[in-house]
């Protein structure tokens, strides 16, 4: 059989990203040797990988981020061959927080209290194109666009953190609703 053929076998990488992101679905504590164990792994094999807890957590970061990006194009009008406008972005923003599932995972950079600020820039960085308003739009654009923005933030932890989470039944109505701050915004 030829290198070519071979048939393809997951990263050890990814799946000890994933299995440590399923120990903190599972509200497990985060450390190197929690998520070698989660991922069968020694903990000198998961430090191959990721030497610190820093680049872990930084790499599980990007590997959530990673996903929502993938699942917000696909939310995204047809694709042109334009940047899409805030409006569209936000739009995109607010049906993944209230259509996808989420889970204590998405809470990562809030895993490490000693690493949380650099977890925010981080997340804050991988995000800003997607949720950012522009300081140039007209007063009455960003309140609404930040409108809506908290409005998709606030499902997205309220379904992250299990805290009172919005009823199913509800979603729709709320979007809907959301969407309605769009009327008259083009940017």
């Amino acid at each position: 059989m030829t290198l070519g053929n071979a048939p393809h076998r997951p990263s050890q990488r990814e799946a000890a990203l994933d299995h440590a992101l399923d120990l903190l679905r599972v509200g497990g504590a985060l450390s190197l040797e929690s998520a070698a164990r989660a991922a069968g792994l020694s903990k000198p094999g998961l430090m191959y990988h990721f030497p610190t807890k820093e680049a872990l957590i930084t790499a599980m970061v990007d590997h959530l981020v990673d996903g929502y990006e993938r699942e917000l194009f696909a939310l995204l009008p047809e694709p042109s061959v334009s940047t899409p406008t805030t409006a569209e972005r936000l739009t995109a923003y607010l049906r993944w927080a209230l259509t996808s599932t989420h889970d204590a995972a998405d809470l990562v950079i809030l895993s490490d209290p000693k690493l949380r600020d650099r977890m925010i820039v981080r997340w804050t960085d991988r995000l800003r194109a997607w949720i950012e308003v522009p300081a140039d739009l007209p007063a009455e654009h960003r309140a609404r666009l930040h409108a809506l923005r908290f409005i998709a933030d606030g499902c997205w932890f309220a379904d992250a953190s299990n805290v009172l989470p919005l009823p199913a039944a509800d979603r729709p109505a709320l979007l809907a609703i959301a969407l309605e701050l769009l009327n008259g915004i083009d940017s």
